[in-house]
């Protein structure tokens, strides 16, 4: 069996691109592409501005938060995040929604890892950070359009039940495996 080395033959170029749909949260585009071998294709991309989790460490527990998910129709419990604002650096989006969604501020950001959510369909990217030595300095600062609850909840039950009903969102698993990792690299 032969392995194949050459990654370039691997890269389409695009070669356009067309508008679908325009919403509040992102764009949905076409695009057309070449392969290295001259075979075409459309696809369909997800443009949207890049996201933030903030881990949120208080002792031996996470400071979570509850909300509505609309694509869920359920309750979902998630380590606090949102989008990143225009211009605004990760990580002072990151210390904005923690600040925003729980009212504590943290004195120390440590950046974990920065991912493509989904690079089949999706062009933004996830950034993710622990949050340590929290303070609570205000009261919630929600969007209007935002009802959120937070909570402590103990690592080991958070870990454990990821993948569940309670928590069933896909991206808080990323963000809990860069954290695991970090905590074993700290051993």
């Amino acid at each position: 069996m032969k392995v194949q080395n050459d990654d370039d033959a691997l890269v389409w170029t695009e070669q356009c691109r067309k508008k679908l749909l325009k919403t509040a949260v992102m764009t949905v585009t076409e695009t057309e592409s070449t392969a290295s071998d001259g075979q075409k294709g459309c696809y369909i991309v997800m443009d949207a501005r890049d996201w933030v989790i903030v881990i949120p460490v208080i002792g031996t527990k996470f400071l979570m938060v509850k909300q509505w998910r609309h694509g869920e129709k359920a309750l979902s419990i998630e380590f606090p995040g949102g989008v990143i604002e225009t211009g605004e650096e990760p990580e002072k989006a990151a210390a904005r929604e923690l600040r925003e969604e729980t009212g504590y501020t943290s004195k120390r950001l440590i950046h974990l890892g920065t991912m493509n959510p989904n690079p089949a369909l999706m062009s933004n990217h996830l950034h993710i950070y622990i949050a340590e030595e929290l303070k609570k300095t205000a009261e919630q600062q929600l969007d209007n359009d935002e009802y959120v609850h937070y909570l402590e909840k103990e690592q080991e039950e958070v870990l454990d039940r990821i993948g569940t009903k309670e928590y069933p969102h896909a991206l808080m698993a990323s963000a809990a495996a860069l954290y695991m990792r970090y905590k074993m690299k700290q051993k």
